[in-house]
């Protein structure tokens, strides 16, 4: 018997365009044989929509065995639709509700990494906007500029910027909490080569396999951006020009943070590699799997195709 997968894709947040893309990948890859795929898209709205047809989540959690959740960002990642899914008892790909909440907090994630002895950047934390003049006051005085300013709760590296200068960051932290960002981070910027690696559970007889690191190379004038991720305009090496210690040591903290977040089937781990060590950035727990994206790079180069990848996952959620 076929098993129904409805492939959750859209989603009302900054990343809409990133998860059709996700979601247009895991449609075309389900064997057809195993699966029989329902589209289910969501508006920028939050309105769900089945096969073209305007429905809701309980009507699609009565006609579907399983979910495949290709979102990103608010509501995808944030725990949102995972408490939805949970409510009606779908199983469903990925980290539940509490593991994806956290790992979308950068600040809780930081936290979690600095309690395990993770080394990560040194961070301000700027918890409202009347907060914001007398703490970049201090950043300013405690950080070497220019530093990494990044909204709480968004992925894809929507918001971040790279600023110097009291004025500069002063406005660029006002400008993320005009645009509705919770809370604020500010990170020392920490220069070196980019790198993300991602895990899979129970996969080749390990309980958490890693996949090789991936070395980002942005252009030479900007950041591993929102706009540099897919404009085209970034390389991506796959295996990464690392050392093997610093090969080994990547997939190694990979695993870790996967563990320490309490993350669940698959997650992807970002991080810059210096000369004094390996800093952690953030975990995301719902990677991007369109054509663009890094985690179907690391797949295929060792060798795992992406419907033996969602045929994986579908397993794991099916036993969660």
């Amino acid at each position: 018997m076929q098993t129904i997968v409805g492939v959750l894709r859209g989603g009302p947040s900054r990343e809409h365009e990133v998860s059709l893309a996700t979601g247009a990948t895991m449609l075309k890859n389900l064997p057809g044989d195993r699966f029989i795929a329902r589209d289910i898209y969501i508006d920028r709205k939050g309105q769900w929509h089945d096969r073209g047809r305007v429905s809701t989540p309980e009507r699609v959690a009565r006609q579907i065995d399983v979910a495949l959740i290709g979102l990103h960002g608010e509501y995808g990642e944030d725990g949102g639709v995972q408490k939805t899914l949970e409510r009606f008892g779908v199983p469903y790909t990925g980290t539940d509700s509490f593991g994806s909440y956290l790992a979308m907090h950068k600040l809780m994630t930081k936290v979690r990494a600095q309690e395990i002895g993770v080394l990560t950047p040194a961070f301000q934390h700027i918890g409202k906007l009347e907060e914001s003049e007398p703490l970049v006051h201090e950043i300013i005085r405690s950080f070497h500029q220019p530093v990494v300013v990044k909204p709480i709760g968004w992925g894809s590296s929507v918001g971040i910027s790279i600023v110097g200068g009291y004025a500069a960051v002063l406005a660029t932290v006002q400008e993320l909490f005009a645009q509705g960002a919770a809370s604020v981070l500010v990170e020392e910027y920490i220069r070196g080569k980019e790198a993300t690696v991602g895990v899979i559970e129970r996969l080749r007889g390990e309980e958490v396999y890693s996949l090789p690191p991936i070395e980002i190379i942005p252009p030479a004038d900007d950041f591993f951006s929102y706009t540099a991720k897919y404009s085209g305009a970034t390389r991506e090496v796959c295996p990464g020009n690392f050392s093997r210690v610093a090969n080994e040591e990547l997939q190694l903290l990979a695993k870790k943070m996967h563990h320490a977040l309490g993350l669940k089937h698959y997650s992807r781990s970002d991080f810059i590699v210096t000369s004094k060590g390996i800093y952690y950035l953030e975990t995301n727990t719902l990677p991007g799997l369109g054509d663009a994206s890094l985690m179907p790079k690391a797949l295929a180069a060792v060798g795992i195709p992406l419907p033996d990848f969602f045929t994986h996952l579908l397993n794991l959620a099916l036993k969660r």
